[in-house]
């Protein structure tokens, strides 16, 4: 069992590669590669998963911006002062 145990690490980590590429936003891909690209590197089992990881994996996601043409967040029923002065 421990003779195998790093043959199924290493394809944990390439198919969690595999999905992380593949479930990436397209516009947030770095290295200058499109995501078609960066998946058919990956293909390679560990030195494609490590470059993706390295070099083509979005850095963080940015948090969702409030529309700016609402100017304002919902907000509870109890909290909105105009639901409050209907009761």
């Amino acid at each position: 069992m421990l003779r195998v145990l790093p043959y199924l690490l290493v394809l944990v980590f390439w198919l969690y590669g595999m999905v992380d590429c593949a479930l990436s936003d397209r516009r947030q891909v770095r290295g200058g590669l499109s995501k078609t690209t960066w998946f058919l590197i990956s293909v390679l089992p560990v030195v494609g998963i490590v470059l993706w990881f390295v070099l083509g994996r979005p850095r963080g996601t940015t948090p969702p911006r409030a529309d700016k043409g609402q100017g304002r967040r919902p907000v509870a029923p109890d909290d909105d002062p105009d639901f409050l002065r209907g009761l």
